[in-house]
């Protein structure tokens, strides 16, 4: 049973943060300029898509409505929903474990791994996996982690990390994945092209022995039916049906949120996800068991509930919303700010507008102007398009706007953004101050040309003229524009 239903909210430790902050890290992926050719393409490809197969759906509105309304319940009734999953998947022949963080969670899946004797694994396409950094721990164990999806495969062997949620190689086009394969993929041709279906041909057979020979797989899971103990994946590939079944020991590392009550409440995900993601009415390879069943499949199962900051986000009353997200990468697809940098600039796990929300939440944030978490929060307009589009209608800008207060209030009254919002306190809180500054206001207009200052202002003044045009202040207040049409009437 759970350790830590009940206790105390605790932030996560898993591997979420960066170690640049993101205007840094953003400044440097917009200098790429094949990197922003990538994604626009990728971007606009997928939003085509998804907008079609959207379209087809008379109740869209009304399933994203039940998919939000599913998820808020869910966050109700977590802790009696995942003890109910632990009874049912002990019942059917599975064994559950509960990772209060990161470290928890390797340390049990390490260990897992070398109870079996094996020192290698294949690896289902997995978030959970990734935020708490599994397969660097297993490497530092001895235990060398393969993964199988092809996106995931490509960022592997390039030694690189994922920039999408969804496509995790999105920001690779094909004549650098050739390259990479060319470098990295032993056994590979050498006249290898970049065509599509070559490329998939060499993953295929370069993965094909692991599949037949690995003893052990780890993967994810998008969905988790407390009643009947029940996981499910959902794949493009095949390459998950895979791992699922040819094993002998299958090992699930998910996150605490991912539980529904009930099979009919997976019939409205499976219509939202598909669409949202790849742009696909349904998802090619749909995979779901439940335990162990003798001569069928994995004769060992293991599933490890991943808290890592998951119930300090369901103590908030305004981010548990992010609870409900299905990683679907819709938010990611839609975003201006993400089009442009990418993944690798959030320096998060999660990137785009849902990772500046879900890293924050999950880890926390310091009120420094340094640290990575803390300058997530301000990596977006506030256009609302990822609202829009989310199928479970979450109020990423919103939680954005409170994750920016409280980052203010975390950073006290000292920083000059504390000072400079005193002194306009100061200002309005007097009619005859707030008239006077208005009437003064005027001189600007003198001191801008063409949207710029004429003398450069100081530092940290200049990062934002650097980057905008300063609106010419009007010849004539509104005040006396009032007085000149209407006297002194009220």
């Amino acid at each position: 049973m759970s350790t830590f239903i009940g206790m105390p909210a605790a932030r996560g430790t898993g591997d979420l943060q960066g170690d640049r902050p993101f205007p840094q890290a953003a400044h440097d992926a917009l200098a790429d300029q094949q990197l922003r050719r990538n994604l626009g393409y990728a971007t606009a490809t997928i939003r085509t898509k998804r907008a079609q197969v959207v379209a087809e759906v008379e109740d869209w509105e009304q399933l994203r409505e039940a998919g939000r309304q599913i998820k808020a319940h869910v966050m109700a009734r977590l802790p009696e929903l995942l003890e109910q999953l632990e009874e049912q998947v002990t019942a059917r022949g599975g064994t559950v474990h509960w990772a209060r963080d990161s470290t928890e969670a390797n340390r049990i899946v390490a260990d897992l791994v070398k109870a079996t004797g094996s020192d290698e694994v294949i690896k289902v396409k997995s978030m959970a996996t990734q935020e708490i950094g599994l397969n660097e721990y297993l490497a530092a164990q001895g235990i060398a982690a393969f993964e199988t999806d092809l996106a995931e495969l490509i960022v592997q062997l390039g030694h690189d990390k994922p920039s999408h949620i969804l496509v995790p190689a999105i920001h690779k086009n094909r004549t650098e994945i050739r390259d990479i394969f060319l470098a990295e993929m032993a056994g590979v041709r050498p006249d290898l092209t970049d065509e599509p279906a070559e490329l998939a041909e060499a993953a295929r057979m370069h993965l094909r022995a692991k599949f037949l020979t690995a003893k052990v797989a780890i993967s994810g899971a998008n969905f988790a039916i407390a009643d009947t103990g029940t996981l499910g994946v959902v794949e493009s590939e095949g390459n998950g049906r895979m791992c699922l079944t040819l094993p002998d020991t299958l090992i699930t590392v998910m996150g605490i949120e991912k539980v529904l009550p009930t099979w009919r409440d997976l019939e409205v995900f499976l219509q939202l996800l598909p669409r949202s993601s790849t742009g696909e009415r349904m998802n090619p390879y749909t995979s779901t068991w439940s335990g162990v069943t003798p001569g069928d499949g994995p004769s060992t199962f293991h599933l490890v509930l991943l808290d890592n900051g998951r119930t300090s986000a369901l103590a908030d009353e305004v981010g548990r919303a992010a609870l409900h997200c299905i990683r679907c990468s819709a938010c990611l697809n839609v975003c201006p700010v993400y089009e442009r940098t990418g993944g690798h600039a959030y320096g998060s796990v999660y990137p785009g507008p849902i990772g500046a929300v879900l890293s924050p939440l999950l880890t926390g944030m310091t009120g420094g102007h340094d640290a990575p978490n803390d300058s997530l929060p301000y990596a977006s307009s506030l256009c609302g398009a990822c609202f829009d589009a989310c199928p479970v209608k979450i109020d990423i800008p919103a939680m954005l706007v409170r994750l920016r207060t409280e980052h203010v209030d975390l950073a006290g009254p000292k920083t000059a953004e504390a000072r400079s919002m005193k002194a306009m306190r100061w200002m309005m809180s007097s009619p005859r101050r707030f008239a006077l500054a208005g009437r003064l206001s005027r001189l600007g207009r003198f001191a801008v040309r063409r949207g710029k200052p004429i003398v450069p202002l100081p530092p940290p003044l200049n990062g934002w003229t650097q980057s905008r045009d300063v609106p010419v202040p009007q010849g004539q207040t509104f005040r006396d524009w009032w007085l000149d049409n209407h006297g002194d009437a009220r």
